[in-house]
């Protein structure tokens, strides 16, 4: 029996060293991101060319929306994929690594070249990477706040060294650029950003949390409803051939959005900061998602936020959904407005509804 005893009391006690390595092991790393890079097509839209095609006109739009122009992409030669490689090339060279140190590919888009594969492969192939994993994010607008979260994790765990996470979207061939569509036309743009996140050893510095939500229940309020709809198809729809079906439209209802959005960016921000022991007036930079002028400064307002304190280039480009907070942060960064030691956060709300927020330590 006291053998027994013995043996049973050694097993906890290895049980309990190996629980302490784990966590001291798991808990060793944090991800930091050390390269960025964006890409937007030459081609740009102003509000006045769109009253060209619409009945719409500058100031109906900028006073909705904030939005001064955009980019669309013209001709065969920028893609979603291409813009994506575009900017990942970029965010290699300034992380001062090889293409060969990619660990994995997260790629974040509503926009794929195909219906499937997504263009996590695609850019594995067009960049010559190795055999890495690659895996497609459909969160829309929250698609790179989510795909950070998951290069976080795997970081963080030990798994991988350095992960690449792109943003990417082209909108502009599937908007209804008719006065029908205005109201969700107008709004977006086409462009890339991305970024490289890299294993750091010290970890008060680098992302310090991830924060995720979603809430299905008002998934049709902002949406494409096919391909998909109910087993309806591409082949259902050339087949109907009908000129007024708008199922293949982006939909949105408006004013439901931008009340959902202005609470939930407003909840998940103060989380992120209450995880980290932080109030507001600590954060140096907030790059919200670029989906609405009105929603960015509702929040900077709610906050008590300077305008040195958020990023804002919706008025450039639109909304480019899962590449707007890559576009805008490689921008800030750029201009000096992220600096070494910024609490940095990152925040988007989107189609699914989804919403979530970064906490970075720069």
């Amino acid at each position: 029996m006291l053998l027994i005893s013995i043996e049973v009391f050694g097993f906890i006690i290895r049980f309990i060293f190996l629980k302490l390595d784990f966590n001291e092991n798991y808990s060793m790393y944090n991800s930091k991101i050390t390269g960025l890079g964006h890409y937007v097509p030459d081609n740009v839209v102003t509000n006045d060319d769109l009253s060209k095609i619409m009945d719409t006109n500058d100031e109906w739009i900028q006073e909705r929306t904030g939005i001064k122009e955009r980019r669309h992409v013209s001709g065969p030669d920028d893609t979603t994929t291409s813009m994506g490689v575009k900017a990942a090339k970029i965010a290699i060279e300034r992380a001062g690594i090889d293409k060969d140190d990619i660990d994995f590919i997260v790629f974040a888009t509503l926009s794929p070249d195909y219906y499937f594969p997504g263009p996590g492969v695609l850019v594995q192939r067009d960049l010559g990477i190795k055999t890495v994993g690659a895996l497609d994010v459909r969160n829309q607008c929250s698609g790179f706040v989510y795909g950070i979260s998951v290069a976080d994790q795997y970081i963080k765990s030990g798994m991988y060294k350095n992960v690449l996470v792109i943003g990417s979207e082209v909108h502009s061939k599937g908007l209804d650029m008719t006065t029908r569509g205005r109201g969700v036309s107008v709004i977006f743009g086409d462009g890339a950003g991305a970024a490289i996140l890299s294993r750091e050893e010290d970890t008060s510095k680098g992302i310090l949390s991830t924060h995720l939500h979603s809430e299905g229940q008002h998934a049709e309020e902002l949406a494409l409803l096919a391909p998909g709809m109910g087993g309806r198809w591409v082949t259902d729809i050339v087949a109907d051939a009908n000129p007024d079906d708008e199922s293949y439209l982006p939909v949105m209802n408006g004013q439901f959005v931008f009340k959902n959005a202005v609470v939930r960016f407003s909840e998940v921000i103060m989380e992120g900061l209450k995880a980290n022991n932080l109030q507001p007036d600590a954060i140096d930079m907030l790059i919200p998602h670029q989906a609405n002028l009105r929603i960015s400064q509702f929040i900077q307002k709610k906050f008590g936020l300077s305008d040195d304190q958020v990023f804002n280039n919706i008025m450039k480009y639109g909304n480019t959904t899962a590449a707007s907070i890559p576009i805008a942060l490689t921008e800030a960064w750029e201009g000096g407005k992220v600096k070494e030691g910024d609490l940095v956060v990152l925040a988007a709300f989107g189609s699914g509804f989804t919403w979530g927020s970064v906490i970075i330590r720069w």
